[in-house]
């Protein structure tokens, strides 16, 4: 059987679910990333009208920022908390109207 992940043992921690078998072994499931493609497909269907292939990467950014910073059990962070950490991660870089449209890729973000 071929495992699309299986190379990650090399650096994560990686357990593998047999669905033939099972579909949650202990503390083992696709649950959480399935919830994530679930809102990624969402969010691109729904919330945005048009994707250019381009951008893509950053839509994926940001949905794995939403999902990484959610209210979740009792890791529960405020709106402010989120919106620091996502100021604190855009402070000093810079990107040109140029390379937003996707012309100019020779330009690097600052």
């Amino acid at each position: 059987m071929i495992y699309g992940y299986w190379g990650l043992y090399k650096d994560y921690i990686h357990e593998i679910v047999n669905h033939a078998e099972t579909y949650v072994h202990g503390k083992v499931h696709t649950n959480g990333i399935e919830n994530f493609w679930s809102l990624v497909k969402r969010g691109l269907h729904g919330t945005y009208v048009s994707v250019e292939p381009f951008h893509l990467f950053r839509y994926l950014d940001e949905q794995s920022f939403r999902y990484n910073n959610r209210k979740d059990g009792d890791d529960k962070i405020s709106d402010r908390e989120r919106f620091d950490i996502a100021l604190s991660g855009v402070a000093g870089k810079r990107i040109t109207y140029q390379h937003l449209i996707g012309r100019g890729l020779e330009t690097q973000v600052n």
